[in-house]
């Protein structure tokens, strides 16, 4: 299990861009699967994008061609570059990490952050 700390949310109009930072304390980072999360009020938490061990990724339909997970495995931290937000990004997003990826996808898996606000307005 690995402390897990976000940051980098905030307002930001239709159309503009966030970065986000998911940043892990512990030295099992590397073995990380690591998931973005959004949580909308009244909506199912939502998997946005997932990092595995290897680098490969995969993202929600709702946000292909506009955000983009990596990772900086030296620095313990996972990135979701956002671009051409929409209002409709408007959530809380917290990021979840496990050496499963299953459990990662299925959001079943060892560690959360807190999560990070971010609204989009018009």
């Amino acid at each position: 299990q690995v402390q897990l700390v976000e940051s980098g949310g905030g307002e930001v109009q239709v159309g503009g861009s966030l970065r986000l930072s998911c940043t892990a304390s512990g030295s099992s980072f590397s073995k990380m699967n690591i998931g973005w999360y959004r949580q909308a009020p009244g909506k199912q938490r939502e998997l946005v994008a997932v990092i595995t061990t290897d680098g490969k990724t995969n993202y929600a339909d709702s946000v292909k061609g506009r955000f983009t997970i990596s990772r900086d495995n030296a620095k313990n931290t996972v990135y979701l570059q956002m671009n051409s937000l929409k209002a409709e990004d408007t959530a809380v997003y917290l990021c979840h990490a496990d050496p499963s990826l299953l459990d990662v996808v299925s959001s079943t898996g060892a560690s959360w952050g807190q999560g990070t606000q971010v609204t989009v307005s018009s």
